[in-house]
């Protein structure tokens, strides 16, 4: 879940720091938007011994262009984009298509598409905190708390919103304080939080 178009943000991390939120990061699970969608921070996984072996003996893929990967992500979104002509201001179609340009790494064109359904549906701190996640992708840390603190005035004991604005106060900001302050939140208001001892690990080593 390390959020690695930000490194020039985040360039005073210790590499220890970065090699934990990593591990960290990849134990919570990126699927079902952990830091970030629906809040999570991406992040790749290590190769099996077997995968690396085959990987080495065999061609590697070449990354599609960034104009390629648009293209590609436009044409998964097509049906969606079609529906939306008829119902501009439709909240839940304008999340859709967000979500396939979020998932599509295309974060300009995904905050786009969640702040028109955000127009309809303020209160939904989901889409917020994507949207919160998207501005962090593309470098702005700000941006980011602030919508993740207006998730919160809807919201106040969200966990997902609470994780990631911890990691954007501590990674974008170099807000120790800041981001013990919301994971301790975290943990107060959801004492059945599935990655506490997680959320735990991450208090400590801010706290360093």
């Amino acid at each position: 879940m390390t959020a690695t178009s930000n490194t020039t943000a985040r360039s005073n991390l210790t590499n220890a720091q970065a090699v934990s939120i990593s591990i960290i990061s990849l134990f919570l699970g990126i699927g079902g938007g952990y830091l970030f969608r629906r809040s999570r921070i991406p992040s790749v996984p290590a190769m099996t011994a077997t995968e690396t072996t085959a990987s080495s003996a065999a061609p590697q893929a070449v990354a599609p262009s960034p104009e390629l990967s648009r293209t590609m992500v436009d044409a998964q979104a097509a049906a969606k984009l079609e529906q939306l002509k008829a119902d501009p201001s439709n909240p839940g179609l304008l999340t859709d298509i967000g979500n396939i340009y979020y998932d599509g790494k295309q974060y300009p064109a995904a905050i786009d598409y969640y702040n028109r359904a955000l127009k309809g549906q303020p209160a939904d701190t989901a889409v917020r905190t994507d949207l919160a996640t998207a501005y962090w992708y593309t470098g702005d840390a700000d941006t980011a708390i602030a919508e993740f603190s207006k998730s919160l005035t809807y919201e106040p004991t969200k966990a997902n919103t609470l994780f990631n604005l911890g990691i954007v106060k501590w990674q974008g900001k170099h807000d120790g304080p800041g981001a013990i302050a919301a994971w301790q939140k975290l943990l107060e208001t959801n004492p059945n939080y599935e990655n506490k001892p997680k959320v735990q690990e991450l208090i400590a080593q801010a706290r360093q």
